[in-house]
């Protein structure tokens, strides 16, 4: 079992940069992150194989999200750029030791969440 933590949420304006990291998983879990907006579903932000090759983006957040990870110290990062007030949200990391799991975008463990407000 591993435990996951995120950290780097806040408030920012539209347009600003937040960096969210997630502490916890080590090289074998895949990685995602997710985001659930007030009185919406979670969503599927972004994923990472286990060796930080495969990558998988949403849509709307292809040009403006980097997702990566530092396997020396156990810690995936969400780089988001051009933030929009729609991406307002608590965002969740999530592992998984399936190597497809950043294809399926289905995670067994998950963190607890950090919230992320974008302002216009």
């Amino acid at each position: 079992q591993v435990q996951l933590e995120e950290s780097g949420g806040g408030l920012v304006q539209a347009g600003d940069s937040l960096k969210l990291s997630c502490a916890g998983a080590d090289g074998s879990y895949s990685m995602g992150w997710f985001r659930q907006a007030a009185g919406k579903e979670r969503e599927f932000v972004a994923s990472i194989s286990r060796n930080g090759v495969g990558i998988r983006y949403l849509d709307s957040v292809q040009d403006r999200f980097t997702i990566s990870r530092d396997h020396a110290k156990n810690i995936a990062f969400l780089q988001m750029s051009s933030l929009k007030p729609e991406d307002t949200a608590i965002y969740y990391c999530a592992a998984d030791t399936s190597p497809t799991a950043w294809i399926r975008k289905e995670y067994e463990y998950w963190g607890q969440g950090t919230q992320v407000t974008v302002s216009s």
